[in-house]
């Protein structure tokens, strides 16, 4: 089936596209996103299908990496060493060259990964944003699920937080939900009614099996976390980006927000349940769906 490129406009409607993101994204326009935030399928030892990529470097991207060296050097001595993460960059490396190009110039970079994938990741991404791009490593750490006795549970996920000009970018401190400190009684009572801003690790539970937020996609991840992060790194009436879109947490919490969004996804039971989640929500601008030749609107 060929991708039709839906007509996308600073100013039309939010958008919801059923297909391949990288059929999707080179029609997309340079620099109109202040903020992607993608949550790609963890390598959990599935290998894929060697890509042959041909690439355009940015003029920020892949100069000097880890140790001065080049982001082809880079990438070349972390695949030719696993061969399951060269299967899985292949995978993964020309998406986030399509983020770089779509992000505005003031824009920012949420990478979503777990503990297999995000050393290697924050080796070649320093290198193809330019290690002064790199802004945080945000552990996201929660108490849920089986736990192991043979080493430390791992009950963290990890988000990579680049920015495309490190000179100017959005933050926005004052936007984000407090949390209460640690020890109340060594500030004023001022602060302590304030809270604090939180620090790059966030505890949070996962979405509750029986929670009212639950859509029943396997891979949801809680509107807490896209909360802050949408509050911290865009500015109202932003367009955010999320090409592994899922349950659609992203493109609710950015209505809610008062963003708007673009959301692409390749599972028939992803824009499903996008399409129950955001026309059963209040207040959310119009949503247009485009699923191979047909669109529709809620």
């Amino acid at each position: 089936m060929t991708f039709v490129a839906p007509p996308w406009a600073v100013d039309g409607p939010n958008l919801v596209i059923e297909a391949d993101n990288m059929a999707v994204l080179p029609h997309l326009p340079a620099e109109a996103f202040g903020l992607i935030y993608i949550d790609p399928p963890f390598n959990t030892g599935r290998t894929r299908k060697r890509q042959s990529i041909s690439v355009v470097q940015s003029p920020r991207g892949s100069r000097i990496g880890f140790q001065g060296r080049s982001y082809e050097t880079v990438k070349g001595q972390l695949t030719a060493y696993d061969d399951v993460f060269a299967d899985y960059w292949a995978f993964l490396e020309p998406r986030l060259h399509q983020a770089w190009r779509l992000l505005a110039a003031d824009g920012t970079l949420y990478l979503h990964l777990d503990y297999r994938e995000v050393h290697y990741a924050k080796v070649l991404l320093d290198a193809l944003f330019g290690r002064e791009s790199f802004i945080n490593e945000i552990i996201w750490a929660y108490d849920y699920g089986a736990r192991t006795k043979s080493r430390w549970p791992a009950k963290h996920d990890n988000i990579l937080v680049y920015v495309k000009n490190p000179s100017h970018y959005v933050f926005n401190a004052d936007a984000v939900d407090r949390e209460p400190y640690m020890a109340p009684g060594l500030v004023t009572p001022e602060k302590a009614a304030r809270g604090k801003l939180p620090t790059d690790v966030w505890w949070h539970t996962i979405v509750s099996p029986t929670g009212k937020e639950k859509t029943g996609y396997a891979t949801q991840k809680p509107q807490g976390i896209l909360r802050r992060i949408i509050q911290a790194s865009s500015q109202e009436d932003d367009w955010v980006l999320d090409f592994f879109a899922g349950s659609g947490t992203t493109g609710a919490v950015a209505s809610e927000l008062g963003r708007r969004f673009v959301m692409v996804d390749n599972n028939p039971q992803a824009t499903a349940t996008m399409r129950r989640r955001l026309a059963s929500q209040e207040g959310v601008r119009p949503v247009e769906f485009v699923i191979g030749g047909d669109t529709w609107s809620v």
